[in-house]
């Protein structure tokens, strides 16, 4: 054996005593805390590095700032039945419909993919992005009769959803009362239903949601189809004016 395949092996030999021998650590216990970041922080700030952002910082509160439309009230969210969701899912129904140039029937707006609220008057682009972070997109969906009445069963049992083109009654978690565009459910029939591609796999609860016949994601996000919705109201002179419906109605 020559010197260099020996020291090789010894290399080897060295390496693998160490690997098998180090010690296995584990984790006994682990603790956190918060770190405020306030006005107090300021002189840990690199000055440099904020200058060079601060035209960018500018430039995009300008975009931000923008007035893209009015509201009549506050919206907000909320369950059963919320100003916001209201308008949120008839804006998806509405745009789905535009696009697919067939009638959509119904809606369906998560409450937890709200982050803020619409504010009465002036509404601005910062306000959209505040109220609506996630970058999800509008996927139009074809479910079962049968299958749809699982899915409001399920916002039944989670108290209400936000829902266009649906109206329902929720006595003790369970839907009753039920119609989709006026008529009561057929379970042999299909129905088109505009949501998000994060729900269209049956997240939130709404597992039901991922079975079903065939499914069209549109590359447009959620967020700006609510922005279009206000830029479309005010190039036609009107103001955003969600109202409660009674679309779904908590009976004890």
């Amino acid at each position: 054996m020559n010197n260099n395949l020996l020291q090789k092996t010894l290399f080897l030999c060295i390496l693998f005593t160490l690997v098998s021998c180090a010690p296995k650590w584990t984790i006994e216990c682990s603790s956190s805390s918060g770190i405020i970041i306030d006005s107090t922080k300021d002189r840990l700030a690199d000055k440099q590095y904020i200058n060079y952002l601060q035209p960018v910082s500018e430039a995009l509160d300008k975009k931000m700032n923008v007035v893209i439309g009015q509201s009549a009230q506050v919206m907000d969210s909320g369950k059963p039945e919320s100003l916001l969701s209201n308008f949120t899912s008839d804006s998806l129904r509405e745009y789905a419909t535009q696009h697919l140039r067939l009638p959509v029937d119904i809606g369906i707006m998560n409450m937890g993919g709200f982050r803020g609220s619409i504010p009465k008057g002036n509404v601005t682009l910062r306000n959209l992005y505040e109220m609506m972070p996630f970058d999800n997109k509008l996927a139009i969906l074809w479910l079962r009769g049968d299958v749809l009445q699982k899915v409001i069963d399920e916002i039944a049992a989670k108290g209400g959803e936000g829902i266009s083109g649906i109206r329902m009654i929720i006595k003790n978690h369970k839907a009753e009362n039920v119609s989709v565009g006026g008529k009561s459910i057929n379970i042999n029939q299909l129905y088109t239903v505009a949501t998000s591609d994060y729900m269209s796999e049956g997240q939130d609860s709404l597992v039901d949601l991922k079975n079903f016949v065939k499914i069209d994601i549109k590359d447009i996000l959620l967020r700006d189809i609510f922005i279009n919705a206000f830029r479309n109201a005010t190039a036609q002179g009107k103001i955003i004016d969600a109202k409660i419906e009674g679309r779904i109605v908590i009976e004890n």
